[in-house]
């Protein structure tokens, strides 16, 4: 089935030509280490309206670089939805450092809707638009694509370009355009590259592990990534997270007493027993590898009605602003916060605090818990919040 009508460049020049492009990936991650890329969609401005949809297939292949120098060019406006896995999975294929991103999920969050809206939701609300999702669960590495599979695809990209103008109206006239922008730049530099010499650092409780058995948790992690990447596998089905700190604890001498350890199946103790006593051993001959991360203190329950006070402040502000509330702060930033200026110490490095963040709320926060600024109950039932010193009147 063709599902292209027109060449890569042809949608480049048409891109260029606007100064933006939507794009939209299909892909399939289960059973493998890396998500294999099966389709790119590809939205530009059409000449008389509306938008001009193109499907690409990397499969059956096709020469990306005039998108791929789109997406890298920052006078392009690169228009997605929920677009991490995108930005991730091209820049680990295409080689593609995505610049000038314009995320529809992100924005909606500073636009009224939720920060998680679906593209299928955002459409019904800001367009009023419906789509139907009836292939979203499919094979999509498998060829020939289905005229469902093809429909569907189009379907994800089709309006995009419209959400965004619409959004992007919304955000110019409240002011919050800047700090919408702000936000999606955080997508940039994602990638789903790993690296296997860290991998031990995404285990369950690594870090309760001691200094030794954290040592060979890193060389058994380290070999699993590897072994995993070269066999274009799941991790888990080379070793299981909760064996290989069993492992690690353990620290096994013979096949049979990896055996013996839980969640190893008979199959990964023939065909992996070797290279498992080999990680072990190069674990035990290196240093001790003491936690990356000092332990944090219990939190203080004399925290608790100040993160309370907080978050009360964050809400009502988020809800002036129209903005979703966890795209400003988390109870665990909250409780950094209010630690850190209970106990004298420096603003600790939370997202709370930066940018269009402190703007919004979070240098009133650091008022608030200096005793500079107050709270009341007002008038009309809302929360009331007022600059001045809380020192006894009298």
């Amino acid at each position: 089935m063709s599902i292209a009508s027109s060449t890569p460049a042809d949608v480049a020049r048409s891109a260029r030509a606007s100064g933006r492009i939507g794009i939209d990936t299909e892909f399939v991650s289960e059973g493998r280490y890396r998500a294999l890329l099966c389709l790119v969609q590809v939205a530009v401005d059409a000449p008389g309206g509306g938008s001009h949809v193109e499907i690409l297939d990397p499969i059956e292949g096709f020469d990306h670089e005039p998108i791929a120098a789109l997406m890298a060019d920052p006078d392009i406006q690169v228009v997605i939805h929920a677009g991490s896995q995108d930005v991730a999975i091209l820049r680990r294929t295409w080689g593609v450092e995505t610049t000038n991103i314009f995320d529809t999920q992100i924005a909606a969050g500073f636009a009224g809707f939720s920060a998680q809206a679906s593209y299928a939701n955002l459409l019904q609300g800001a367009l009023g638009v419906h789509v139907a999702k009836t292939a979203s669960f499919t094979r999509w590495d498998v060829r020939p694509l289905t005229s469902e599979q093809v429909d569907y695809a189009r379907a994800d990209v089709d309006d995009v370009l419209a959400l965004a103008d619409e959004l992007q109206e919304r955000l110019r006239g409240s002011g919050r355009l800047e700090w919408a922008l702000e936000e999606c730049r955080r997508l940039e530099g994602l990638s789903d590259e790993r690296d296997p010499e860290t991998a031990y650092r995404r285990l369950p409780r690594s870090n309760q592990l001691r200094p030794r058995p954290r040592a060979v948790a890193r060389e058994l992690a380290a070999w699993r990534e590897r072994t995993a990447s070269a066999e274009d596998r799941p991790v888990g089905t080379v070793l299981p997270d909760m064996a290989l700190v069993e492992i690690a604890k353990r620290q096994p001498r013979k096949p049979k007493e990896i055996g013996a350890i839980r969640g190893v199946r008979p199959d990964m103790v023939r065909k992996r027993a070797e290279d498992i006593l080999a990680a072990v051993q190069r674990g035990q001959q290196a240093p001790p590898l003491p936690s990356d991360e000092p332990r944090s203190p219990p939190p203080d329950p004399n925290d608790a009605p100040l993160v309370a006070l907080s978050e009360a402040v964050v809400r009502a502000r988020t809800l002036e602003a129209g903005l979703a509330y966890e795209l400003v702060a988390s109870r665990a930033d909250l409780g950094e916060i209010v630690s850190a200026a209970r106990q004298g110490r420096d603003e600790p490095d939370v997202r709370t605090l930066q940018g269009w963040r402190r703007d919004l709320v979070g240098a009133e926060l650091l008022e608030l818990l200096a005793g500079r600024v107050s709270l009341s109950v007002g008038a009309e039932g809302d929360l009331a919040i007022r600059d001045g010193d809380l020192a006894d009147p009298s």
